[in-house]
């Protein structure tokens, strides 16, 4: 089934409506009356043209926008502190998720009615987008305020799978008790947050998604905007998985050079022939390495060769090679690891030299009960 996805892609890309396009057709003129706050960036876009534009083109009563990490525009290095500011073709004020604070103050929703979260997410744990997601949620049902989903597809959304978050683990990038790949659209896991009790304070938020039409977990979604600076192509999406795990580790994904988590590499890794040097450029102006040239592996491949050699797992087997090949062991990961992993487990088994499969085996008690609360909250037909 997997090596098919990329031959429906095209067919199903165009064919998706999601809850954007629906809300700027209809919905919207339920909410005339009502002062509106958008969490939003580069990907809220219905019609080829952003959200913020085409609703305050409409009349409505736009307030704030609020930006997650990379910012409105999604142009921020990854973790860079973003700022406040101002849209200069609206005028609207910009509160950034992912500077002073992570969760909305009461001050910054007390001029808004409802907040309409538009952003396009990838289908992990770490990225996190769905964290700021839960923020908003918490925010908003503590201070009475109605949320809106406008739901996207989820590229990475035909599978499950990965160590599934141990609480003493979380952190921004993993905040709940789910696998790396969760194989749900924001919508659903939005449902999954309010219906399982897991906001602060077992809260429930009043909540309306607005589900996608035309889509199934079975089908692959190539994104039409980039969702962050270092996820330039549809490959570094499938791959991203796997890949971030070495945002962890000694060892580069690219950041400075044309294709972020498409490449791996280390200056020390002589013995392998594929090379890049990490330049200082768009979206990673200090990257790892930067000016040197570091021997790895270059992942780049037709999306169709990507699935197969996936199937329908992330892979390992690019971390353990790297440990393996590594003169410096000991200083092979750092702290970041286990908040990537969600567990101390698979350092301990990559250090132990345990095998993929041994690996995987360990994950399936808690995959297995994940699955199972997934279920209650899929919008659309599962892979």
């Amino acid at each position: 089934m997997l090596a098919s996805l990329a031959l429906q892609a095209q067919q199903f890309a165009t064919d998706v409506v999601v809850g954007a396009e629906q809300f700027v057709d209809t919905i919207y003129a339920q909410y005339q009356n009502k002062r509106i706050g958008l969490l939003v960036n580069q990907t809220s876009i219905a019609h080829n043209e952003h959200l913020v534009d085409q609703l305050h083109e409409k009349g409505l009563k736009l307030e704030t926008i609020f930006a997650p990490e990379h910012g409105f525009r999604g142009d921020a290095d990854a973790g860079a502190h973003v700022k406040n500011g101002k849209d200069t073709k609206t005028g609207l004020p910009i509160i950034s998720l992912y500077g002073k604070n992570k969760k909305p103050t009461k001050d910054q929703l007390a001029n808004v009615d409802v907040i309409i979260f538009d952003i396009q997410d990838v289908g992990t744990r770490f990225y996190t987008y769905i964290s700021t997601l839960q923020y908003m949620m918490e925010a908003c049902a503590e201070h009475d305020k109605e949320l809106i989903v406008l739901d996207r597809p989820n590229p990475n959304g035909f599978y499950v799978d990965g160590p599934v978050l141990e609480k003493e683990y979380t952190s921004f990038v993993g905040m709940q008790s789910i696998p790396v790949v969760h194989g749900m659209t924001v919508g659903e896991y939005a449902n999954m947050l309010n219906g399982e009790g897991w906001l602060a304070n077992k809260r429930k938020v009043n909540l309306k998604v607005i589900p996608c039409k035309n889509y199934s977990h079975n089908m692959l979604y190539k994104l039409p905007v980039a969702p962050s600076p270092n996820l330039r192509s549809l490959q570094a999406v499938l791959l991203y998985p796997s890949l971030c795990f070495f945002e962890g580790t000694e060892v580069s994904v690219g950041r400075g050079t044309e294709t972020p988590f498409e490449v791996w590499g280390h200056p020390d890794y002589k013995h392998e022939k594929f090379t890049f040097k990490p330049l200082s450029s768009y979206g990673s102006a200090k990257p790892l390495y930067m000016g040197q040239v570091c021997y790895g592996e270059n992942l780049h491949a037709p999306v169709s060769e990507i699935l197969q050699q996936m199937n329908g797992q992330l892979r390992l087997e690019y971390v353990q090679k790297a440990y393996n090949a590594s003169n410096n062991q000991a200083d092979f990961f750092n702290t970041f690891f286990e908040k990537l992993a969600g567990t101390a487990s698979l350092r301990k088994q990559i250090v132990a030299n345990k095998t993929t499969q041994e690996i995987r085996a360990s994950w399936e008690p808690a995959l297995t009960a994940f699955k199972a609360i997934r279920k209650k909250y899929l919008l659309y037909e599962d892979f």
